[in-house]
């Protein structure tokens, strides 16, 4: 059994190690490539106000993380939110995907393409790799998102939305902060996929370093910048912020119709404005928004 005090050097080792070794990291390409780079890791506490806020703001429908616990485990007896924490990590995509990714016009550059296919199961691999570990220790332990519970939904002011938001979490998690796009601007950059588990133990939640919730991005924060803007193919980004439906039409129909034709993958992905932007691989300066 590992000892409480050691718990949250363990998660992370368990992470970092799994992305560093698994031969599941991979875009499955003949030059042996990996999905992803070394990854960041945060925890936040199931008593975080934030949560209570998300399903104030985002709809009843909203799970908290002690919510997860109690639909994912009905025998047990889970009351005290103090008790409950939330593991989230940031998987950046690597220099060569965000490379060839730049210089992508309208549609995703394959190696995107194949973060979004192989990188995303890996990353499920991963969530129940966590899930497992800290179970075999007697931690109940889930991944929200592959749990029957977890859902899209078409209700209240941000729909379309799900009823647990892995971006929100690592918000929560002192990770990221959200950009013009939606996308979550972490020290590792935008380009990134980012998973999250729901463990029955109080960790030490990771100081937040900002209070914002657009902080990191130097349209919300300066008034400059906007570079996401013409990187999108449909004008679904603008300066008053991201029309997700238009996006999602784009992104989970148009290409995934020109992804089974051009690459022969069966996926969908877009991604242009996580690239070729100041907020790509890390935390843009004021000077980088002109």
């Amino acid at each position: 059994m590992v000892h409480s005090p050691n718990i949250a050097p363990w998660i992370v080792r368990i992470i970092e190690d799994f992305v560093a070794a698994s031969p599941k990291n991979t875009l499955e390409l003949s030059t042996a490539e990996p999905a992803f780079d070394r990854p960041l890791v945060g925890f936040s506490s199931g008593a975080d106000s934030l949560y209570a806020e998300y399903v104030r703001h985002i709809g009843a429908f909203y799970l908290t993380p002690l919510k997860i616990l109690q639909t994912a485990f009905p025998d047990a007896a889970f009351h005290d939110p103090e008790a409950v924490s939330v593991i989230s990590w940031i998987l950046p995509s690597t220099s060569a995907t965000r490379r060839e990714q730049s210089h992508a016009v309208g549609h995703p550059s394959e190696r995107w393409v194949r973060t979004r296919l192989y990188g995303e199961r890996f990353n499920d691999m991963l969530r129940q790799h966590v899930a497992n570990r800290l179970s075999a220790e007697g931690i109940p332990a889930v991944a929200p998102v592959l749990t029957p519970f977890w859902s899209r939904s078409d209700q209240g002011p941000y729909a379309p939305c799900a009823n647990w938001s892995e971006r929100h979490a690592a918000f929560a998690a002192g990770l990221g902060t959200f950009g013009l796009c939606g996308g979550l601007i972490t020290p590792l950059g935008k380009a990134m996929r980012t998973g999250s588990v729901v463990a029955g133990i109080a960790l030490p939640p990771t100081p937040r370093p900002y209070t914002d919730i657009h902080a990191h991005c130097l349209h919300y924060s300066h008034g400059t910048c906007g570079k996401c803007i013409p990187r999108c193919p449909v004008e679904a980004l603008g300066h008053d912020g991201h029309d997700k439906v238009r996006c999602m039409q784009y992104t989970e129909k148009t290409m995934n119709t020109f992804m089974k034709k051009t690459y022969r993958l069966e996926t969908y992905a877009c991604g242009l404005c996580q690239a070729a932007v100041p907020c790509m691989d890390h935390i843009p300066g004021t000077e980088e928004g002109g």
